[in-house]
């Protein structure tokens, strides 16, 4: 078939997505480490991972040989009987949190309205059946799905879907103050993301999340961490919250977990974990035979404490390119921010977050943007310094071309 035949073969098949994506034209078809492959055999570096989904790189051995592996003795059963390697993965994922007990689920929405549900049902449990308010924090993203819309309050992905505040309450981030004046007695609990990813990625204050873990322990509320985007070694720790001192009630977790296979996780104290009991919350898919296997295989990689290092190594050496680029190029870039291989380069206002993502795709890189007129660097978290240096390259080759130089 010719090429523009099968330009228009494309063009022809993707009328029948539904139009909540607008992605460039490149297909791409396979992947290798931190490379992405066309059907023409273009590769581009990828510094977008997924959205911080394939923390691994592409057709990772050791991944591929598990899921395989898996593959060949059972794939589904359901939660209706025991599944052995989830009861492993669970008690794996308590040793290392602090925490007691998990619920998988298949993605980071499900995984926060797992939290969400667990947190009203603790207080009702603890006989306060009105504190169903939840509050979460402007710039906020967690998902998709009714209820973590709400959470997040973004009025863009609010519109249209509901027309009530969903017993949910917004505070400015790093705010505590503002935080304080919102709770009353018909709060539930407090959900937040340690580093806010659609949001601009933005760190959580050291004194503002241990402000938070405070004010939950003085009001008897339950403190949850949105750590889809930020956890799993992403920030050089396996959870983010190591970095803060905070122990939360609840963890959502997703994206990195499966480093590219659809699994999440809701992970508890016993405390808040008691709530939830037979007939209280479920999944068909979640926490499968071959979610379990590859996700097993994923902590036995990212917590490894020499891999937690070079993640560390690796993401300073970033930093320090990425710091260089602002002071080349001061007209364009306003300066970097994140934490570990969560970062985000900032982009002066007079300039487009997007029209620079493009521009840096023409240099066969792909990051992506995020709030704030930021441009999101997620790369998987086993790419060398010489793949950052190469990343580095084309942004500045992307800079020379988009915008003056200092």
């Amino acid at each position: 078939m010719s090429q523009p035949a099968a330009d228009a073969q494309n063009d022809a098949t993707r009328d029948h997505l539904l139009a909540v994506y607008a992605p460039p034209e490149q297909h791409f078809v396979r992947g290798e480490g931190p490379y992405l492959f066309t059907d023409s055999d273009e590769r581009y570096l990828d510094f977008f991972a997924g959205i911080a989904v394939s923390c691994l790189g592409h057709a990772h051995p050791e991944l591929v040989a598990t899921l395989q592996a898996q593959a060949g003795k059972l794939w589904h059963t359901s939660n209706a009987l025991r599944v052995p390697q989830g009861e492993v993965l669970a008690a794996r994922l308590a040793q290392l949190s602090g925490l007691s007990r998990t619920f998988f689920t298949n993605s980071g929405s499900e995984s926060v309205e797992c939290g969400l549900k667990l947190m009203r049902r603790y207080q009702h449990e603890c006989g306060q059946p009105q504190r169903q308010r939840i509050i979460g924090f402007h710039g906020a993203f967690h998902g998709r799905s009714h209820a973590a819309v709400c959470a997040a309050g973004n009025a863009a992905h609010m519109a249209g879907f509901t027309a009530s505040d969903e017993r949910c309450d917004h505070a400015p981030f790093n705010d505590l103050d503002a935080v304080a004046a919102l709770i009353s007695d018909e709060t539930a609990g407090i959900i937040v993301e340690p580093v806010q990813g659609e949001g601009g990625i933005t760190p959580a204050g050291q004194k503002f999340l241990q402000g938070l873990r405070a004010l939950c322990d003085e009001h008897g509320l339950l403190l949850m961490l949105d750590e889809v985007q930020c956890g799993i070694s992403r920030t050089g720790t396996l959870f983010a919250f190591e970095q803060y001192g905070v122990q939360p009630d609840v963890i959502a977790l997703a994206k990195g977990l499966g480093a590219g296979f659809p699994m999440g996780a809701c992970v508890a104290s016993e405390a808040a974990a008691a709530a939830m009991v037979v007939g209280t919350h479920g999944s068909t898919y979640g926490g499968n035979p071959l979610a379990m296997a590859v996700a097993s295989k994923v902590i036995d990689l990212v917590a490894a404490p020499d891999f937690l290092v070079q993640v560390r190594t690796n993401a300073a050496y970033l930093n320090d390119g990425l710091n260089r680029l602002c002071d080349a190029f001061p007209d364009l870039f306003k300066g970097v921010r994140g934490l570990g291989f969560m970062t985000g380069l900032v982009l002066a206002d007079e300039f487009e977050n997007a029209a620079f993502v493009a521009a840096v795709r023409e240099e066969k890189l792909l990051v992506t943007k995020a709030g704030g007129n930021v441009v999101r660097l997620l790369p998987p978290l086993n790419v060398t310094q010489a793949h950052i240096d190469e990343a580095l390259g084309k942004l500045k080759e992307a800079a020379q071309k988009f915008g003056p130089t200092g």
